[in-house]
């Protein structure tokens, strides 16, 4: 006979349900064990994890005996070592319906209901049950598909029970495995513990001294999903206005939650103890990263920084340091808020909807400007450092500021700033009224409108209108740098609970890009 038992995979970010069959026949020459079913080197591999494992849980292994391993689908490649637990009691409930002289000492009661389980883990040569990456999405798949009960390692217990209408069973051993499967009645599915309420953020916005403009534009940004763009000097506070903006953005839905924390639990990036991501991510890769670093990709296709940066903050620091060719890549993404990674192996696709912060020096010294430290890059230099970003990437930043150089008189000061409490308080109202606007549109933030939904919930008067043409005209922006203005003075007007942008408002989004002329002028 066969035995049958159902297993998962992770496709992309996604789970899938794997059949593990398993065919063990008592032969007279040398025995073999095969895997089928597009296994990658890693399940392959498992043969050897699974054969030790039995024989050192002092499961029955008889020697003579053709074992045929199938995962179907199989026209999908499956990849991990988290098949491992579910063949290696597929294979013992073979033996034991199959195999006629097993030694009292090994034989084992045979369980039933087996079609109601999802078994997924990876197997030590002792026996121990180890965790495996992208639990999450697997426990999702396997709800799906109508099973009851999943068996994972204690390592996945917390990540498994966040889905709910399924009952999980952490082992830690083979053994363990063999008794919840054969006596699933004497066990009690897994309960997590009471996650508390996350603690205040370490960092703080009232810590950054001076800097109100920025500031401004920090909370004009979080409250409208806007991507911005710093330059100052070094040591002017770019990078703390950065790490400080989580801080300020709302929280997150359960919906962004679950697939924020199925990226992060695909790349084995979940913190321990926890199911899900309880704040948005803040991802700040180094300027020497990869295309399919930041992008994704790889030979087993897997999310990039982008995708993990899904519903937060991406940001990079030292923009014109990047290589310019992967710089290049995020335009697409910037625009749709999904990536697609074809590859010979085939494509997959990965949500990447972040708010893009970078910063920059104004020239390759970093002192171009400043006061009190004299530039020492000819003119030549500097444009040749402005160039390496590019007037398409330029245009898909909503704003582009200038951060100067904080007074010295500042540093010894008390901070004279808003706590991010304050500020956060304003952007969830104001995101509350982008999102009753846009209820049954798909839009969730200010940032994401165009065309026809722009000037729908963005009318202009004709003074309003006369007053955009003449800044694009006067600061050379482009088409695109005009709705981004204009999606901006919407964000001002909901800060300011106005049902419409006014005069003030279109002004002070115009002064949002101001600095984006010097950038070009070299």
């Amino acid at each position: 006979m066969i035995s049958r038992l159902s297993s998962a995979s992770v496709v992309g970010i996604d789970g899938l349900e794997v059949s593990v069959e398993v065919d063990a026949r008592q032969v007279k020459e040398a025995g073999r064990i095969v895997v089928v079913g597009l296994p990658d080197a890693a399940v392959k591999e498992s043969i050897q994890r699974v054969t030790s494992a039995l024989s050192n849980s002092n499961f029955f292994r008889p020697g003579e005996m053709i074992v045929t391993v199938n995962l179907a689908p199989a026209d999908v490649k499956k990849q991990g070592p988290g098949f491992d637990l579910p063949i290696a009691l597929g294979l013992e409930v073979a033996i034991q319906q199959n195999h006629e002289d097993i030694p009292k000492l090994h034989k084992r009661r045979i369980p039933i209901g087996l079609e109601d389980w999802c078994i997924v883990g990876e197997l030590a040569l002792d026996g121990q049950v180890r965790g495996v990456r992208g639990i999450l999405p697997q426990a999702v798949a396997a709800r799906d598909a109508g099973r009851k009960y999943l068996m994972v390692s204690a390592e996945n217990a917390d990540e498994a029970a966040v889905v709910k209408g399924i009952d999980v069973y952490p082992v830690k051993t083979l053994h363990e495995a063999w008794m919840v499967l054969s006596e699933r009645s004497a066990f009690t599915p897994y309960q997590p513990p009471n996650v508390m309420a996350e603690s205040e953020f370490a960092l703080d916005f009232d810590e950054i001294k001076g800097q109100s403009y920025a500031r401004r534009a920090m909370e004009i940004a979080a409250a409208g999903g806007h991507n911005i763009l710093l330059s100052g000097s070094p040591g002017s506070g770019k990078s703390m206005l950065a790490s400080r903006l989580p801080t300020i953005l709302p929280p997150l839905t359960h919906e962004e939650s679950l697939t924020t924390s199925k990226i992060h639990s695909v790349c084995g990036l979940l913190p321990g103890g926890r199911g899900l991501l309880r704040t948005r991510p803040y991802r700040a890769p180094h300027h020497t990263i990869s295309d399919v670093g930041l992008m994704g990709g790889g030979s087993n296709i897997t999310p990039g920084e982008i995708s993990l940066a899904h519903n937060g903050v991406l940001f990079l620091d030292e923009l014109p340091e990047f290589n310019r060719r992967t710089l290049e890549t995020l335009r697409q993404p910037l625009e749709s808020g999904a990536v697609t990674i074809s590859r010979a192996a085939g494509s997959m696709d990965f949500p990447c909807d972040f708010m893009l912060v970078a910063a920059m020096n104004p020239c390759p010294c970093g002192y171009l400007g400043d006061p009190r430290h004299a530039c020492k890059c000819s003119p030549a230099e500097v444009a040749r450092y402005r160039r390496k970003i590019s007037g398409p990437l330029l245009d898909r930043f909503d704003m582009v500021i200038d951060v100067p150089p904080v007074a010295p008189s500042h540093l010894l000061s008390k901070p004279d700033g808003e706590s991010s409490a304050n500020i956060r308080a304003r952007v969830v109202a104001a995101r509350q009224r982008q999102l009753q606007r846009y209820a049954g549109t798909g839009i969730l933030c200010n940032a994401r409108l165009s065309g026809k939904a722009l000037r729908k919930y963005c009318p202009l008067s004709p003074n309003q209108q006369s007053l955009l043409l003449s800044a694009v005209e006067q600061l050379g922006l482009s088409a695109r740098a005009f709705d981004r203005i204009l999606r901006v003075a919407r964000t001002i007007a909901d800060l300011a609970n106005r049902d419409l942008p006014t005069d003030d408002d279109i002004y002070e989004a115009i002064q949002f890009r101001q600095f984006e002329s010097s950038l070009r002028a070299l």
